[in-house]
């Protein structure tokens, strides 16, 4: 189970990315924040790629980015090779991204979902296993080495 965790994003998802970072770590994880630590008007480009590199370097195990729609930080995030980030709006769709694309970030639209739901999705997806099997071959093709 992985057990640390880099979180980030924009000011339309401050304040859920602060209820789930507590919720996180009562929950046993160590959460990094790389911010926005306001809900001042920020760039999330400036969050998200310290987040996705420290991913990439093996710092962290999972990345949650939250904005808005939730595209902004998944397209930031996705410019790195090593990252695999799923926009997700449904429990559904956070299983499958771990499941069958062996998805190392989550991407979650505050303005478009509860932040309940939001919870839920981010410890399902951390909580999930890829699957590997016949999706490995089709994972391995993804990154433009």
């Amino acid at each position: 189970m992985p057990k640390k965790i880099a979180i980030g994003g924009d000011h339309a998802g401050f304040e859920y990315k602060n209820k789930m970072i507590l919720a996180l770590q009562e929950a046993g994880y160590e959460v990094k924040d790389f911010g926005p630590f306001s809900n001042a008007s920020v760039d999330y480009p400036d969050y998200v790629h310290p987040l996705a590199t420290a991913i990439e370097q093996g710092e962290f195990d999972l990345g949650i980015v939250i904005c808005g729609s939730g595209n902004g930080v998944a397209i930031t995030a996705n410019k790195h090779q090593g990252i695999r980030a799923a926009l997700c709006w449904n429990e559904d769709l956070a299983a499958l991204a771990r499941q069958h694309n062996d998805a190392n970030v989550i991407a979650i639209p505050a303005r478009f979902v509860s932040y309940d739901l939001a919870e839920k999705m981010a410890k399902l997806f951390i909580t999930t296993e890829f699957e590997g099997g016949r999706h490995e071959n089709r994972v391995k093709k993804i990154a433009c080495h």
